[in-house]
C-alpha cells in the first residue's frame, strides 16, 4: 500500500501497537484515554510518518466490574488516532478492510467495543465468565490508518536524515533521551523528531533540546555536542492546575 504519486499515508496501512498500561474494567471509566506505544516505525517511501516509540491513543466507550451471578465484567473501547512525525494526527481503525470503522460496526453485545482495539488477537480477554475484564500493560495489537491522509513531505524528515538532525562534519555524538512518563514530544533546534524514548545523531555544535508532554511543564536544555554518546535522563513535572 503505497502511492506513486501525492505524499499520502495510505487507507489501510497496519501500524503494530502495545498497551502502555494495564487497564481494567474494575477500575476504568467511560471516557477514559488508553495510551499505546508504537511498535515499528511506519514509512510512505522513504520517509518515516509514525516512528517507532510514537504514541496512538483508545477511548473507553463502556466499563462494568463483574457482577453478581456470574456475569464478568465488560471493557470496550474505539482506537482513535496516532501522532505523525510532524506532530499530526492520523484516524485509526481496527479492522483493515472499509473506512470509518469498516465491520466493526456489524459487531454487537460483549464484542463490540472491545474488538475494535483487539478482536480477533487476543479474543479470551472478552469471555473471562464471572471475573472483570484485564488488559495487561504491554499487550501487542495492529490497528489501520482509517483513510488516506495526505500529508505535506516537507514536514517530515526523509529516513536517511533523520536520525542526523543536523548536518555538518563528520563527526557526531549520539543523545539518547528517556523521560518519565516516556511518549513526551522532542524538539531539537524548534523542530519535531519524534517522541521518547529515542536516540539522536547529531552533527557538531550547539543544539536546544525540548521535551514536552500533555499535563506537564516544558523541559529545555541547551546541549553542546561534540563526539561520542550523551544519556538525558528527563523527569517531568506535573503543570500546576489552573
Amino acid at each position: 500500500m503505497r502511492s506513486t504519486g501525492p505524499f499520502v499515508l495510505e487507507d489501510g496501512t497496519p501500524v503494530k501497537l502495545r498497551t502502555g498500561r494495564t487497564i481494567s474494567s474494575a477500575e476504568a471509566r467511560v471516557g477514559d484515554t488508553l495510551d499505546f506505544e508504537v511498535l515499528e516505525e511506519v514509512r510512505v517511501g522513504d520517509v518515516v510518518v509514525i516512528p517507532q516509540g510514537g504514541i496512538a491513543w483508545a477511548t473507553v466507550t463502556e466499563a462494568e466490574h463483574k457482577k453478581r451471578m456470574g456475569r464478568g465484567g465488560k471493557l470496550n473501547m474505539n482506537v482513535d488516532a496516532v501522532k505523525l512525525m510532524n506532530g499530526q494526527r492520523a484516524p485509526l481503525r481496527a479492522v483493515q478492510g472499509g473506512a470509518g470503522g469498516g465491520h466493526v460496526g456489524a459487531m454487537t453485545g460483549a464484542i463490540v467495543a472491545t474488538a475494535i482495539v483487539f478482536w480477533p488477537a487476543a479474543p479470551l480477554f472478552l469471555f473471562m465468565h464471572g471475573k472483570d475484564l484485564t488488559v495487561p500493560k504491554g499487550t501487542a495489537v495492529t490497528a489501520y490508518i482509517n483513510g488516506n491522509v495526505p500529508l505535506d513531505k516537507g514536514a517530515f524528515v526523509p529516513k536517511t536524515d533523520a536520525a542526523q538532525v543536523a548536518t555538518g562534519g563528520a563527526t557526531t555524538e549520539t543523545v539518547s533521551i528517556t523521560s518519565v512518563p516516556p511518549n513526551a514530544d522532542i524538539e531539537v533546534d524548534g523542530s519535531f523528531v519524534g517522541s521518547t524514548p529515542s536516540s539522536l545523531t547529531l552533527a557538531p555544535g550547539d543544539h536546544t533540546i525540548t521535551v514536552t508532554h500533555k499535563g506537564f511543564k516544558k523541559w529545555e536544555r541547551k546541549v553542546k555536542t561534540s563526539s561520542g554518546t550523551v544519556n538525558l535522563n528527563v523527569e517531568l513535572e506535573v503543570e500546576a492546575a489552573p
